[in-house]
């Protein structure tokens, strides 16, 4: 893997159950703003080996072995849905390691529906319908079928990789204390449709992160990475280039 230097790191963190593919309207235009862009599948995700780890703590550890690995010194974390939350984690518990964070659809704090946990566990694709459900605004179509179905197809990715996912965001407990820690420029984004992140949540958790903006998407729900990738990548470039 090629690391250009004299260019800063973004590293793009995808949502339960998903992978790198989730970024492909992203990946390729932040390269071309002058940044190396990493997309990484999570260990047991996509491309990745081994079994999903199981808490937010593990992966921001590991998102720091990955980082001495390649031997990158600080990065510029975009996180999505659980993405967010494990740049919340890393930003509070690595801050020297981090330039800026960008949560997206984010909360320091993800309970998740028991049902849905109970559906995953089961290798039921009963949960991928309830994600749909929630995750999009209204019934919106997708061109070529829904992404999240495409991700997640099978009973054994459904039980081993988002039910694992499911209960890591379940289980942070540390949110709260973790935003009076961030101390990097964050810029957060949600949809005014969320309704896994209502916009009243969002806007409690930024007002908790010092140095900290706020962006609102206008008819759109929890999936912003899909649903309005153009208007978000607007969004994030202005931040991550302004003087």
């Amino acid at each position: 893997m090629d690391i250009d230097k004299e260019k800063p790191t973004i590293l793009l963190i995808h949502g339960s159950g998903l992978s790198h593919i989730v970024w492909s309207f992203h990946e390729q235009f932040y390269s071309t703003q002058g940044f190396n862009v990493l997309s990484v599948d999570l260990p047991g995700h996509g491309n990745s080996e081994g079994p999903s780890l199981k808490s937010i703590e593990e992966i921001s550890d590991w998102i720091k072995s990955l980082m001495t690995k390649i031997n990158i010194e600080k990065i510029i974390i975009i996180g999505h849905s659980q993405g967010a939350l494990v740049g919340i984690d890393f930003a509070a518990r690595y801050p020297k390691f981090i330039l800026s964070l960008v949560l997206v659809a984010g909360s320091y704090k993800m309970p998740v529906n028991q049902d849905l946990i109970n559906y995953a566990e089961a290798g039921d694709e009963k949960a991928i319908l309830l994600m749909m459900k929630w995750g999009y605004e209204g019934s919106k179509a997708f061109i070529g079928g829904n992404p999240v179905k495409k991700i997640i197809n099978s009973s054994r990715e459904i039980r081993e990789i988002l039910a694992v996912d499911l209960n890591a965001c379940n289980n942070y407990k540390d949110g709260k204390e973790s935003l009076k820690k961030i101390s990097c420029p964050t810029l957060c984004i949600f949809g005014d449709l969320d309704k896994m992140v209502p916009l009243e949540v969002g806007n409690k958790m930024a007002s908790m992160i010092n140095k900290s903006e706020t962006k609102i998407i206008n008819n759109c729900g929890h999936m912003i990475i899909f649903e309005k990738a153009f208007e978000m990548r607007k969004l994030v470039k202005e931040f991550l280039t302004k003087k």
